[in-house]
């Protein structure tokens, strides 16, 4: 077969492929592509993006390999090209600013080849790796999730993972290290990770430059995209269209896709029905407010860092008066830092709560799990442990309730969080305060155990 033949047989191909499809479908994925060279049974096919090879692969695969079998009658080897449009050094680099790509070897399946794709700054602070994350029962769950896919990001259990929480308990620092311990264990990986307001900016730029093939191109070439703030994609229709496209791309082709939230996505609003939907299709975890020792934990760390001696009783003044982020706890230390080397104060509870007063409103009395585990153990006249262990006898089992109740009526713990401090699942806990409101409605001294417990606690 001549090299003319070899390019007129693929416009038969063509005519069978657009007597296939619609007319739509036809115009926007196979009328352009063009054959410009035959050599033996090697096809060369140009085509306008790598975009396009990505959908052919994904919707058009089966029909095309058919197709080419039936007009050449033999087996062929599909190489194809296409620009690179990018910046002016990494044109003039490439091959006369295009990449040609080869079938692969034993693929008879697929007649496309993917060349390994050029390394990406990933964007991640290195600082913000597992081993500067502190962690406690407010963010166990999460981080463990988290630490299952940095390990192990073959495993699509926990895919996408949706992390949700208040501002400033850690969200970002943790999904940072996902992506850190995944580039430090597979280095070949194609980690990204991008805040939602620079993804609509380059999403609105690449509208402008009319380069959106190539937008859509490069993030479907993520292993493991990382998407911090989603929630401000709210009201942005064309941006969580195209979103939408990458996200079922990366799923699709069983990549990793991590978002963060400062609200869980049934409670989003703005957003289109089928890009919210798809946000529930792994795990949604929360990270909770930090609980008293992680917000020890928290100081502890910084000061080290930062090579300072904090007395005790400092610590523990902060960590009660400082309850709401782990943002905030770290900018008290470094704010100490600066007060004590310019003052030249020693760093007491007098200096603490002068930067406390400039910076956060302080808290008279932190309400936390294990103060109302103590307060109702005092009450109740049981060991605290008690309540942690397996017991059944009706006092402690009564008294485990009203924890549960306490626990979900004052402080912002999650079920599933105040389920894992006492070794139960969230179906227990929801249960637990169903009975306690249930007792309270017909039960006079319940009632005023209650008022008496949540009266002491509010003290």
């Amino acid at each position: 077969m001549t090299k003319q033949e070899g390019i007129l047989k693929w416009n038969k191909c063509l005519d069978i492929i657009k007597n296939n499809l619609d007319e739509a479908q036809y115009q926007a994925f196979f009328a352009t592509i063009v054959a410009y060279d035959f050599k033996g049974n090697d096809l060369y096919l140009q085509v306008p993006s790598m975009f396009f090879i990505e959908q052919i692969e994904s919707n058009y695969l089966d029909l095309l390999r058919k197709t080419i079998k039936r007009v050449y009658e033999t087996d062929i080897n599909l190489y194809y090209k296409y620009d690179v449009v990018g910046k002016k050094e990494e044109a003039d680099n490439a091959d006369n600013s295009s990449i040609t790509l080869k079938q692969a070897k034993n693929a008879s399946l697929n007649p496309f080849y993917r060349q390994t794709m050029p390394e990406i700054d990933s964007r991640l602070n290195m600082y913000n790796t597992f081993e500067n994350y502190c962690g406690s029962m407010s963010n166990k769950l999460a981080v463990s999730i988290g630490m299952a896919i940095a390990t192990n990001p073959e495993c699509k259990t926990f895919n996408p993972m949706f992390l949700f929480g208040a501002t400033g308990v850690g969200k970002t620092h943790l999904v940072q290290a996902i992506g850190i311990k995944v580039k430090e264990l597979n280095p070949e990986k194609r980690v990204l990770y991008v805040t939602a307001r620079e993804f609509e900016s380059q999403y609105t730029t690449a509208v402008v430059q009319k380069k959106i093939n190539d937008f859509i191109n490069f993030y479907q070439s993520i292993d493991v995209l990382i998407l911090d703030d989603i929630h401000e994609f709210a009201g942005k229709q064309g941006t969580q269209n195209t979103f939408y496209y990458i996200f079922n791309h990366l799923q699709q082709n069983k990549k990793q896709i991590i978002m963060s939230s400062d609200t869980r996505p049934a409670d989003m609003d703005g957003f289109v029905p089928r890009l919210s939907s798809r946000f529930k299709w792994g795990v949604t975890v929360e990270i909770s407010k930090p609980d008293y020792s992680l917000r020890r934990d928290v100081l502890n760390m910084k000061a080290l860092q930062d090579g300072l001696t904090i007395a005790d009783d400092v610590l523990d003044y902060i960590a009660t008066n400082v309850t709401d982020s782990v943002r905030e706890l770290e900018g008290i230390v470094t704010s100490l830092l600066a007060y004590s080397t310019v003052l030249n104060q020693d760093i007491s509870i007098d200096l603490a709560n002068v930067v406390i007063s400039n910076a956060v409103k302080t808290n008279k009395k932190q309400i936390t799990f294990e103060l109302i585990v103590e307060t109702v153990s005092a009450y109740f006249n049981i060991d605290s442990d008690s309540i942690y262990g397996k017991s059944r006898k009706r006092e402690i089992s009564d008294a485990r309730q009203v924890v549960m109740y306490l626990a979900k009526e004052m402080t912002q713990l999650s079920s599933t969080n105040i389920g894992m401090r006492l070794s139960r699942d969230h179906a227990t806990v929801l249960h637990s305060c169903r009975i306690v409101k249930e007792r309270i409605s017909i039960d006079k001294k319940l009632q005023e155990d209650i008022d008496n417990l949540t009266n002491e606690l509010k003290k």
